[in-house]
């Protein structure tokens, strides 16, 4: 992909998925704005990137609030001249059990997630509507926000939130030429170490070992890199046509996530539905299509069990 001219804003880039993500950009072309809330961690980002090549500059903020959303547009502004790609990537974790969390814990995730999302994609959609030229949102997801996870309520519910964001917005900046969508990303980061089934393929990455194809493929799960190439397509002119999707990266996997849709629908004979009608209906046409929560994860192959 060569994005060459383009320019872009990536919040939360500091390391892990967000610093993957503004190092492919940069590397196709593109000036990247890098972000994150520690000034040592986003210019040896900026450092990183440039020493290969690269262009970038830090702005240092705690993405949320408006002012910070206008602050990492404006860079990027006064930097380069304009904004042509925003990914939405930083976030946080506050894990713990529904009657264990806290107003605190919740407010901080939510915060950061799901209201540092809205805020920066309204301040660059502005942004894109002045200049006339089209853009590109890229907002990352979670399969938490997808499936649900155990101690995750705040995770799940801004995870959850944004993909339904990237739905509404898809529509409403159509006309501007705006494509939005969601990444959905699986990868070896600070955040999925205490996941307790990437356990083992973490400490092989570590160690500098190869995973096996059952973690590549069967999980989707595999370095920050391997994800990062998704981003730079969608921020493409490739990628012109595609919006308000939720795609799938990890690994060697690329999936597209379905929509929320009826799986089974019955119509009540002109009087609505009693509780004793459903209570009737139910065993014979809902129940056998009850939905699953949570990853349904297969079992890895007996050799790798043993290790």
């Amino acid at each position: 992909m060569d994005l060459t001219g383009k320019v872009a804003v990536v919040t939360g880039s500091g390391r892990g998925l967000g610093l993957a993500y503004a190092t492919e950009l940069a590397r196709a072309g593109a000036a990247v704005v890098v972000n994150d809330v520690e000034a040592e961690v986003a210019e040896a980002a900026v450092a990183a990137i440039t020493a290969a090549g690269g262009t970038a500059v830090a702005e240092v903020v705690p993405v949320g609030t408006s002012e910070a959303a206008q602050a990492l547009v404006g860079r990027a502004v006064d930097e380069f001249g304009r904004l042509d790609v925003l990914v939405n990537n930083a976030g946080i974790l506050r894990d713990t059990t529904l009657w264990k969390m806290t107003d605190e814990q919740f407010d901080a995730v939510i915060t950061t997630h799901l209201r540092g999302t809205f805020t920066c994609t309204r301040a660059a959609a502005v942004r894109m509507r002045e200049q006339g030229e089209g853009g590109r949102v890229i907002c990352i997801g979670s399969p938490t926000g997808q499936v649900g996870n155990f101690g995750q309520t705040n995770y799940a519910a801004a995870k959850a939130g944004i993909v339904g964001m990237v739905r509404t917005w898809a529509m409403e900046l159509a006309r501007a030429q705006i494509t939005v969508n969601a990444v959905i990303p699986v990868a070896a980061t600070a955040m999925t170490e205490t996941v307790p089934f990437v356990q083992p393929y973490i400490e092989m990455l570590k160690k500098g070992e190869p995973l096996p194809s059952f973690a590549r493929q069967e999980l989707g799960f595999g370095t920050p890199e391997d994800a990062a190439g998704l981003v730079a397509f969608l921020a493409s002119d490739a990628a012109a046509g595609i919006t308000g999707q939720a795609i799938g990266i990890g690994g060697d996997r690329l999936a597209l996530w379905s929509h929320p849709t009826e799986v089974v629908v019955e119509f009540a004979d002109g009087a609505g539905w009693s509780a004793d009608a459903i209570d009737e209906v139910w065993p014979k046409a809902f129940a056998g299509s009850l939905q699953t929560v949570g990853q349904q994860l297969p079992e890895p192959p007996a050799k790798e069990t043993a290790q």
